[in-house]
C-alpha cells in the first residue's frame, strides 16, 4: 500500500501498518485513501524549496504557480540563487507578482542564507526537527508551518504533525466525526498515538477530505 522508500527517512509500509494499529477510525480513511502517495522532492536546493513555499502562501495554487514561474525566469535556467535574486531590484520582484511583504521575505531568506543561517540539505540531515524549525523561523517570513512542510515534503521526516494546518484540523475533524474543528493543543495531544509517524497520518488526514466513506 505504499510508494519505494526512496527520500524517506522511513519505511512506509511500518508506518502505515502502525497508524492501522493504533488508530481505528483513521484506519477506516486509510483504506479508502489507499497507496501512501507522499511525494519527497529534493530535486532543489534547501533555499529553492522556501522560495517556492513563501510564493505559494495564502495564494490558490494556480495563481501562485504563476508567480512563481514568473519569478523563475528572472534567473538563467530558471535555478534560484540567493545572490542573484538580492540582485533583483525591488520593482522587479513586484513586477512578477509578488507582495512586498513576500518580496521582503525572500530578500531576507537569500541574506540568512549567505550569512550561514539557513542550513543546507547536508546539514539538516544532522540535525532534530525542532533544531530545523528553530533554525528556519529566525528568518523574517518564515514560520512553523513553512518549516514543517520542508520537514514532510522535502526532508522526508516521518514525525512532525503541523496541528495549526488547517487541512489537518479538517481531517481530524472528519474522521472523528466532530461538529468543530479541533484546537492545535488537542489535535497535538491526540496525535501522540501516532508517533513517530505523525507525518504519515497527517497526509491521510489531508487526503481524508476528498474521499467520501459510509457511515455504517
Amino acid at each position: 500500500m505504499v510508494k519505494s522508500i526512496a527520500n524517506y527517512c522511513y519505511d512506509p509500509s511500518e508506518a502505515v501498518r502502525h497508524i492501522r494499529s493504533v488508530d481505528m477510525g483513521l484506519a477506516r480513511y486509510i483504506q479508502v485513501v489507499g497507496e501512501f502517495r507522499l511525494q519527497v522532492n529534493r530535486n532543489r536546493s534547501v533555499f529553492e524549496y522556501l522560495v517556492r513555499s513563501i510564493t505559494y502562501q495564502q495564494l490558490t495554487g494556480k495563481a501562485a504557480a504563476t508567480i512563481y514561474n514568473r519569478l523563475r525566469r528572472q534567473f538563467p535556467y530558471g535555478r534560484i540563487s540567493p545572490d542573484q535574486l538580492l540582485s533583483l531590484k525591488m520593482t522587479e520582484l513586484r513586477n512578477v507578482g509578488l507582495s512586498r511583504s513576500k518580496c521582503k521575505a525572500l530578500r531576507e531568506l537569500a541574506i540568512g542564507v549567505i550569512e550561514g543561517r539557513v542550513p543546507n540539505s547536508a546539514e539538516m540531515h544532522q540535525m532534530l526537527d525542532e533544531e530545523i524549525i528553530r533554525a528556519l523561523i529566525t528568518i523574517w517570513g518564515v514560520g512553523r508551518w513553512t518549516a514543517e512542510m520542508l520537514l514532510i515534503f522535502y526532508m522526508g521526516r516521518p514525525d512532525i504533525l503541523p496541528a495549526g494546518d488547517l487541512g489537518v484540523r479538517k481531517g481530524y475533524q472528519l474522521v472523528r466525526g466532530h461538529r468543530t474543528l479541533p484546537t492545535f493543543e488537542k489535535l497535538h495531544r491526540a496525535g501522540r498515538r501516532w508517533a513517530p509517524y505523525r507525518s504519515v497520518a497527517s497526509w491521510y488526514l489531508w487526503r481524508s477530505l476528498e474521499v467520501k466513506i459510509s457511515s455504517a
